[in-house]
């Protein structure tokens, strides 16, 4: 069975809380400032994190491409323009997303799917001005004003569509619930990414599969499979293909193929080397002079090295850890168990891709080929990854403290135009049936139903309703209440022969039955129908024996 995270992610919560310099069972457990528990830390932290590293990308993106720009003739503003152009789309995308419904974004995912599937296709197909080819790989669409790889897309809609599988099954998960069919179409959308061949995209479609299961509850047998599993798939892939082994042993000595295999990732470490604690400068890299190939997308954590030395590359790894603290911060304090599931995938996923891409830029893992978010260059990847930021402030949002927080303090114009409160904290799907409009409900409560068998009931024609829709009806009348007529009223507690109510004495009587041969009375002209009905008669006061009465 496979065991849900709910419980252990709410524990920390708890454990959070605890007044400062509070002994845990763990020992002395220090903690950071008051601020840190403030219901919009964690949007503010998701926001502001992302805000530097996307400023340091376009600062980076201007000093890496300008060289590259002039000697091919082209303004050497050229390339960071167009990188801030994509940066004011995708700021635009994480406004979107910061207003969009939680319950739609689980609608529209299933559609999504069958969207990507269909781009991952045509994008295979020697189309001429629609499909690209470019270094050896066939994955992009010619747009005209720039190029759209559909891998990107495909990444976060695999893990808004993984989330949105597995939250539906939480009451009743299993193992087998929980991998299929996300490992199914994991594995059909690995085959499309690898017939391109892109090898990074898998690699961070792997990593979303990786937080969707450790975030559904894995057990541990079935990650050590898993991890068995890839390795042997890797392996194969390897051998099969020569380049990528070219990869592999250029990791393991880059320098001793400085010519051929290991030059980039050797020329890396010299960029790395150059710039040592503080760097050469803003601007100063003699790598970017076409010495390092793809200075500005792969390899732009190289350049921040040679330029910004040892202290430029700590803060941007330490912007990395913050944002991957406030994704996982999202996941312990939300309620929504999609929000949980989504925040931990899209999390694993950036992070893991910004350290598999600094990890062989720095020489600790082999060259895959994946760009550093928010920082590389290239613009569906900057579009796609300030939409995903979007949503994580989204769902920072929606924690209960934040709407709490929102709506009990005043908000400007401005504010409440951009970025609305949540209505819910858990936001439910909405239905997939077709809403009615009243003309059509009325007219549906109007047409009879002819498999329905109407009953006669006070002369109309009523038909019946089924048990789980029935309306509670009063009881019928006898033919004889329907000729006594509704202005007489019967009196508790007693009955006549032939279990026949008596009828009450009128208003004003002195004593004695009334006769039921007495016609009805007549309301006057201008009485109200209230006062048609003949008041109970009052209660007779109980008999006493008289005194000196022999018994």
């Amino acid at each position: 069975m496979a065991t849900s995270t709910r419980e252990r992610a709410t524990r920390p919560a708890a454990r959070e809380r605890a007044p400062s310099g509070a002994r845990t069972a763990g020992g002395l457990r220090l903690r950071g400032p008051a601020w840190l528990d403030g219901p919009m830390t964690t949007s503010h932290l998701v926001l502001g994190s992302a805000g530097l590293l996307l400023v340091v990308g376009l600062v980076m993106v201007f000093s890496a491409s300008s060289i590259e720009a002039a000697k091919a003739g082209l303004p050497a503003w050229l390339p960071g323009v167009r990188q801030i152009a994509f940066a004011l789309i995708g700021l635009v995308g994480m406004l979107v997303a910061m207003r969009l419904p939680i319950g739609r974004l689980r609608q529209w995912s299933p559609r999504a799917m069958l969207f990507v599937f269909a781009l991952l296709a045509l994008v295979l197909l020697p189309i001429p001005g629609v499909t690209l080819e470019l270094n050896g790989a066939r994955a992009w669409f010619d747009l005209g004003f720039t190029n759209f790889q559909p891998s990107e897309l495909a990444k976060l809609v695999f893990a808004l569509w993984g989330a949105h599988v597995i939250a539906t099954r939480e009451k009743y998960l299993t193992t087998r619930s929980l991998l299929v069919p996300v490992i199914p179409v994991f594995g059909l959308m690995s085959l499309l990414l690898l017939a391109e061949p892109d090898m990074g995209a898998v690699v961070s479609l792997g990593l979303v599969i990786a937080g969707l299961m450790w975030a559904g509850g894995l057990s541990r047998r079935y990650v050590g499979w898993a991890v068995v599993a890839v390795a042997g798939l890797v392996t194969l892939m390897v051998v099969i293909a020569p380049y990528r082994m070219a990869r592999i042993t250029g990791f393991i000595d880059p320098c001793s193929d400085a010519s051929d295999s290991g030059y980039q990732a050797c020329h890396g470490l010299y960029a790395l080397a150059t710039g040592g604690f503080w760097g050469v400068g803003l601007g100063n890299s003699a790598m970017k002079w076409n010495l390092l190939p793809h200075a500005e997308s792969d390899y732009i954590f190289a350049i921040i090295g040679e330029e910004l030395g040892f202290l430029g590359c700590l803060v941007v790894v330490c912007l990395y850890a913050i944002l991957g603290w406030a994704g996982f911060r999202i996941a312990r304090r939300s309620t929504d168990r999609f929000i949980q599931l989504a925040s931990i995938a899209i999390t694993v996923w950036l992070i893991g891709q910004a350290t598999m891409n600094m990890g062989y830029v720095v020489g600790l893992l082999p060259v895959t080929g994946v760009t550093l978010p928010l920082i590389s260059a290239g613009g569906t990847s900057l579009v796609l990854t300030l939409f995903v930021i979007g949503l994580l402030a989204r769902f920072a949002r929606s924690e209960p403290a934040a709407i709490a927080h929102q709506r009990a303090h005043p908000r400007g114009r401005l504010a409440r135009l951009l970025l609305p409160v949540p209505a819910a904290a858990v936001d439910p799907v909405p239905s997939r049936r077709r809403r009615t409009s009243r003309a059509d409900e009325g007219r549906a409560a109007r047409r009879p139903d002819p498999g329905r068998r109407p009953e006669p009931r006070g002369g109309r024609m009523v038909a019946r309703v089924p048990d789980d829709r029935r309306v509670p009806l009063p009881p019928r009348e006898t033919p004889a209440e329907r000729r006594r007529g509704p202005e007489r009223q019967t009196v508790p507690g007693r009955q006549n022969a032939g279990d026949r109510p008596s009828v009450p004495r009128r208003s004003g009587a002195a004593a004695g039955p009334v006769p039921r041969d007495l016609p009805r009375e007549r309301p006057r002209s201008g009485e109200p129908p209230a006062a048609r009905v003949r008041p109970a008669p009052r209660s007779r006061p109980p008999r006493t024996e008289r005194p000196g009465r022999p018994q």
